[in-house]
């Protein structure tokens, strides 16, 4: 038998505790039944709290299996960004500034592409993954800007961007089954920053013909 989280062993209500005798008078008596009473309520309600809580993150964690975060990188500056989806990223883009730092991120969800983190200038280095292939590692250097990214992907393949300067960083799922799903981060005239999310995807929920 599996044993729980934990046991929750509830105090009997206040109107089963024996109080003490009286001596006070009605008053006195009066006012001690309700100070049980609102120290049960209380911790009836901090019961139900931890329950919540539990419970949110056990659906957490049955939505998105063998959850992993490889943190962010980067300065951070600037406004917040998450790129999400349904279902396998099928194919990237990116969009360098000038030949240097990255300007922009989206990713194509089945047949949906996200929306753009950052910015959008001239033509996108894009790269469509195969049925079956998904992205499993992501790396690059950073300064104040994300200054180049490589999404690497199961079958070896690549997408590079950007102009290698600055300090390293390197990004992978904590669990072998399981691959890139959404990235988060910061952009203020490019990305700052930038944290990877990494979890098992059905791979029956969308494909792509190649």
């Amino acid at each position: 038998m599996v044993e729980p989280f934990f046991r929750l062993k509830l105090l009997p209500h206040a109107a089963t505790i024996k109080e003490p005798a009286c001596q006070a008078g009605l008053y006195s008596c009066r006012r001690r039944r309700s100070i049980h009473s609102g120290e049960h309520q209380q911790l009836v309600r901090m019961l139900f709290v931890a329950f919540l809580t539990l419970f949110a993150t056990c659906a957490s964690a049955d939505f998105l299996p063998l959850y992993s975060y490889s943190p962010s990188v980067g300065s951070g500056s600037g406004s917040s960004y998450t790129i999400t989806g349904e279902g396998r990223i099928t194919a990237v883009r990116v969009w360098e500034y000038y030949g240097g730092h990255i300007y922009g991120v989206q990713f194509r969800y089945g047949y949906t592409w996200s929306s753009v983190a950052g910015y959008v200038y001239a033509a996108p280095l894009e790269m469509e993954l195969y049925d079956g292939e998904y992205i499993v590692q992501i790396s690059g250097k950073y300064s104040h800007y994300l200054q180049s990214i490589v999404f690497v992907t199961n079958r070896g393949r690549a997408l590079y961007a950007g102009q290698p300067a600055g300090t390293s960083f390197n990004m992978y799922p904590e669990h072998q089954e399981t691959e890139l799903v959404f990235i988060s981060g910061r952009y203020h005239g490019g990305l700052t920053s930038l944290g990877a999310h990494w979890a098992v995807v059905d791979p029956t929920f969308n494909t792509t013909d190649h």
